[in-house]
C-alpha cells in the first residue's frame, strides 16, 4: 500500500507487537449502542493477527474504550454513554442479537477474548497512550514497532496511531483489521495515516513480512 514510495521502516519481528484498538460488545454486536457492522467482517483477520502473534509470543494489548459513571466532555460527543444506555460503562451488562446471554458491555469480544497474560489497557479517550500505561507496557517488551488493527478506523484506531507516533513507536495500520461505519473517512483516514504517520499494510503482507 505504499504506491511505489519508499518503505518508511522494516516490520521485524522480534521488535513488533499487536494492538488491538476497541474490539468491544458495546461496538462489534448486533444492536450495539455504538455498533460498527464492518467490524465484525474484521474479525477472521484479527483472529489470523492474534494467532500469529501468540504463536511466537510477541507481545498482544488489547485497549478498551470506558466511559462514565460521571460526565465528560465526551458524552457531548456520544450521547449513548449517558443514562439510561450507559455504553462502555465498566460492569454495565447488555443483551445483544447476535448471541445468547448477557455480555459485559466494555468486554472484548469473545472471539477475540484475551488470553491470560495478555494486557488490556483502560482508556477514557479515543488514544490509547494518552494516560494509559501502554508506553510503559511496549518498553518493558522491549518493542520499537506495533501494528495496530481494531475500529474505529477515523476515531480510535487513527487518534491511537497518532499518539505511538508522538510516542516514538512505528507504527503499522493493518488496513484489512480495521474498520468503520463511514467507508469515505476510513479512506481518508488511512490515506492521512500513510502521508505522515505510520505505514499501511494488509495482514498478508505484514505477517510475510516478519516470517
Amino acid at each position: 500500500m505504499s504506491n511505489g514510495a519508499p518503505v518508511p521502516f522494516e516490520l521485524r519481528r522480534d521488535r513488533s507487537a499487536l494492538i488491538v484498538v476497541d474490539m468491544q460488545n458495546d461496538f462489534v454486536r448486533v444492536g450495539a449502542p455504538l455498533e460498527v457492522p464492518d467490524a465484525r467482517e474484521t474479525i477472521e483477520v484479527n483472529q489470523e493477527l492474534l494467532a500469529w502473534f501468540r504463536e511466537r509470543r510477541r507481545p498482544v494489548v488489547f485497549t478498551r474504550f470506558v466511559a462514565g459513571p460521571e460526565p465528560t466532555l465526551m458524552w457531548k460527543w456520544s450521547e449513548v454513554i449517558a443514562p439510561p444506555t450507559c455504553c462502555c460503562w465498566p460492569g454495565f451488562m447488555r443483551s445483544y442479537a447476535d448471541v445468547e446471554g448477557e455480555r459485559e458491555c466494555i468486554a472484548v469480544i469473545d472471539e477475540l477474548e484475551p488470553r491470560p497474560g495478555e494486557h488490556q489497557v483502560d482508556k477514557y479517550g479515543y488514544n490509547g497512550f494518552h494516560r494509559t500505561r501502554l508506553t510503559d507496557l511496549l518498553n518493558a517488551g522491549n518493542v520499537d514497532t506495533v501494528l495496530i488493527s481494531g475500529t474505529v478506523t477515523q476515531i480510535c484506531v487513527e487518534d491511537t496511531v497518532r499518539g505511538a507516533f508522538h510516542e516514538g513507536f512505528q507504527a503499522a495500520v493493518v488496513a484489512d483489521a480495521v474498520s468503520s461505519y463511514a467507508p469515505e473517512l476510513h479512506r481518508a483516514s488511512l490515506q492521512t495515516l500513510a502521508m505522515k504517520y505510520g505505514r499501511v499494510v494488509n495482514a498478508q503482507d505484514a505477517l510475510a513480512e516478519m516470517a
